[in-house]
């Protein structure tokens, strides 16, 4: 199947692309990333040029630059961090005779690529006529390998279609590749131009290995290659290698009906410590690893590894065929993102692409730990190893502040704050509830007792000892936190923001509780009894504010005493609020950039009746305007939960289909991981109905009428199982694993080997249909079943 004119061609296990648009590349390089959580490739064409923002990406390797600051503070940070485009392997430049191929010159006669869900490659089919009439077929297949954290691989075949014709091939190596930067700040930019320094470059036959360090960070970079070559008598090579550089240049007269084939391996390594030597050695050990395995194999692997990931994590749906590929390619993309990134952050973009300058923030706990933990469980637990192992860091910051326990960094790639704004930055303390929380989640799905004795009870603890310190009980008894800012970056440093309580409520009862089962992490730790009892007792006054005029929470204390925001008079271009009115105005008005209190009702849905969540959903669904992309899958989940199926619908697309059409205008910068998250959160939580408090799973799905079914598969303690949703039934069915117990819509079931448990589905509670602010509603996609 071919598209009229380029873009995208919607296929239910791929992602293809059909036809040539060249202005186009900046967003497809972002969608066609391939990645293993370690190192990250963006799909860029091989030949290097046409691009639109080329990059290649390794976990935590940064550099270093000052932050900028007009007036400088006590307690603010001092350095920021930038991921580095490390070194280029995935150049293969093609001169046909004495042209190259360049996809802006000549004409593409055919041209396609397509990301392939179950074999984890990305493939190019081209057939490209010259200036001068030269006509070839240029076939590519391209991985990352899942099973080989180091290691990706190109297949690069290059036939000619009408006779003859001299081929010539350049392999390239290539470090500090320019580009052009992106950022305001130009210490940022400097730092970032040409950032690698070279300290080794070697070569052996069609092997070539450079080693590079930063120049401020002071991480130290290998690259390797090899390669295999296929071609008929005649083929001469040569390798060329500098600094930053090294070429493999392979020449050769490919006859009619002929093929010149090039595999291409690739090794990568960084460290903070290793030397040149050791890196070197690891690089080489990898290639050769790879080389044993073959292309083949790597291929095999690749299959395998995805055909246990999809039992676990796939999910169909009945009727709308557009949104059932945007689902794999969110669930394929939050697993590159997460599934070797071993001691490392899980970035908001991933490996897909610089944005947000390669750093983490609390989405990897809310967004998208969820998913992980209940689809490949070891990758939740390596990203909160990585915070875990960031304890001292958070301790010092702890102590910088004045405060207890830990103080997790708003925003960061090794662990230490790089926010320099403080309202948006080090305010946001709910991050350390939102790290505790994923750790309750992720034992609860799996009851890691290892994980709990040697990392989950720690970071319960060290953030239960910050709310502690923080909060402080008033005159009536009540423990309030107040000078903080919650989830929606519109309304900053409150007191009592009724998400940072509730979280924090949590973290602390969850903190007592890891005490009295694990007694010995405890006394290490040096937690007396009294301490626990404090934490209790802040737990049991927590204030949580609410108006009883309006009959619902404040989204902070006073909140709903501000004025409204006049949306009547918001102009469509005036969005996103932010790049165009002060953040003071925002923060005295009644308008919200994203889901706070409705996530509160998600996450801590326990603290809440279901009256309340209906009335809480439409007051600030008419305040919220969703200028960022982690607030459409929150209001799809409770817009389910009080019965508005098909705006539950809408905002599951609307989530699911951000990165496909650059909803938010910053796809060239990479994915929004939390958003592709987010469509799982929206589909098993929101339409699902799927809930997990204190560990236990429940189920009470329901479906807008567009949709005839959906299926999702899960695990929980090493149970997979699938459940079945349409319009009048749910059934559950074991794939794997012993028994599962679990309710639907509040009734006990277990769900055993053989027949599923099948139940009827009740209607949904009914109430009005809430407001949106004018021109923030989401596009409707509810329609009549077809």
């Amino acid at each position: 199947m071919s598209a009229t004119k380029p873009g995208w061609v919607v296929a239910p296990w791929e992602l293809r692309w059909s036809g040539l648009d060249v202005e186009a590349l900046e967003r497809t390089e972002s969608a066609f990333a391939l990645s293993n959580g370690h190192l990250g490739w963006r799909g860029s064409l091989e030949e290097g040029e046409p691009r639109g923002l080329p990059g290649t990406y390794l976990n935590g390797f940064y550099e270093e630059h000052s932050l900028p600051y007009a007036e400088s503070g006590y307690g603010y940070p001092e350095a920021g961090q930038t991921v580095v485009n490390a070194t280029d392997g995935k150049i293969i430049r093609l001169l046909v005779g004495d042209e190259p191929l360049d996809m802006r010159y000549g004409a593409a006669v055919h041209h396609e690529r397509v990301l392939d869900f179950r074999s984890g490659t990305l493939s190019r089919n081209t057939e490209w006529v010259s200036p001068t009439g030269r006509r070839v077929r240029i076939t590519t297949q391209r991985l990352v390998s899942f099973t080989q954290r180091a290691v990706a691989a190109i297949r690069y075949e290059v036939e000619p279609v009408d006779g003859e014709l001299q081929v010539v091939l350049q392999s390239d190596l290539l470090a500090n590749e320019p580009i052009e930067s992106t950022s305001k700040d130009p210490r940022v930019a400097a730092a970032l131009r040409a950032p690698l320094a070279a300290d080794f470059a070697a070569s052996e036959g069609y092997r070539a290995v450079l080693v590079h360090h930063t120049k401020r960070s002071g991480l130290r970079l290998a690259a390797a290659m090899d390669h295999e070559l296929e071609a008929t008598d005649g083929l001469h090579t040569e390798m060329h290698v500098e600094e930053d550089l090294a070429r493999l240049t392979a020449a050769v007269d490919v006859p009619a009906g002929g093929r010149l084939r090039l595999t291409k391996y690739l090794a990568y390594g960084w460290s903070g410590q290793r030397s040149v030597p050791a890196l070197r050695a690891q690089v080489d050990a990898a290639l050769a690893g790879a080389l044993q395995t073959g292309w083949d194999g790597l291929l095999a692997e690749q299959r395998a590894y995805l055909d246990d990931f999809w039992e676990s994590a796939d999910i169909e749906i009945d009727g709308d065929p557009e949104l059932q590929q945007a689902l794999r390619f969110a669930l394929y993309h939050v697993l590159q993102a997460g599934s070797r990134g071993e001691s490392r952050a899980i970035p908001a973009k991933g490996l897909t692409g610089p944005g947000y300058d390669g750093h983490a923030f609390w989405d990897t706990e809310t967004f998208v730990l969820p998913v992980l933990s209940y689809t490949i469980p070891e990758a939740a637990r390596d990203a909160l190893r990585w915070r875990h192992s960031t304890l001292d860091k958070a301790r010092e910051r702890a102590r910088v502040l004045g405060q207890r326990g830990a103080v997790f960094p708003w925003r960061s790639i090794n662990g230490e704050e790089c926010s320099a704004y403080w309202p948006a930055g080090t305010a946001a303390f709910h991050v350390a509830a939102d790290i505790a929380d994923a750790t309750v989640r992720y034992l609860g799905a799996t009851g890691d007792t290892d994980f709990d004795r040697n990392e989950g009870a720690e970071l319960l603890i060290e953030t239960a000892r910050l709310w502690a310190s923080l909060g402080h009980h008033d005159p009536h008894g009540g423990f309030r936190i107040d000078g903080v800012t919650g989830p929606d970056e519109y309304t900053a440093v409150v007191d009592n923001n009724v998400y940072t309580n509730l979280m924090a409520q949590r973290n602390l009862l969850q903190a007592a509780a890891a005490c009295e089962r694990l007694p010995e992490v405890a006394e290490r730790l040096g937690v007396e009894e009294g301490e626990v009892a404090f934490w209790r007792n802040a737990a049991r006054n927590m204030v949580v504010p609410y108006d009883d005029v309006l009959g619902v929470h404040p989204q902070s204390e006073r909140f709903t005493e501000h004025t409204e925001w006049d949306f009547a008079a918001t102009p469509p271009e005036g969005y996103p609020l932010l790049l165009n009115y002060p953040y003071f105005d925002l923060y005295r008005k009644q308008v919200i950039k994203q889901a706070d209190l409705v996530l509160a009702l998600h996450l801590r849905g326990d603290a809440f009746t279901e009256e309340q969540k209906a009335r809480n959903f439409a007051y600030y669904e008419a305040r919220t305007v969703r200028d960022s992309s982690l607030s459409a899958c929150t209001q799809a989940v409770i817009a389910a939960e009080v019965g508005h199926l098909d705006l539950a619908y809408d905002y599951l697309a609307e989530t699911a289909l951000a990165d496909f059409h650059d909803i938010h205008r910053n796809v060239r910068n990479g994915l929004h991981i939390a958003s592709l998250a987010g469509s799982w959160i929206a589909t098993i939580a929101g339409l699902g109905g799927m809930r997990d408090h204190d560990g236990v799973l429940t189920f009470a799905p329901r479906l807008p009428a567009a949709l005839r079914s959906i299926t999702f598969r899960m695990c929980y303690r090493e149970t997979r199982f699938a459940v079945e949703v349409t319009q009048e039934q749910a059934s559950y069915r074991l794939i794997s694993g012993k028994p599962l117990h679990t309710a639907h819509h509040g009734e006990p079931i277990v769900v055993s080997p053989g027949e599923p448990v099948v139940r009827p589905l009740p209607p949904p509670p009914r109430h009005p249909a809430p407001q949106q602010p004018v021109g923030r509603a989401p596009q409707r996609r509810s329609r009549p079943p077809v």
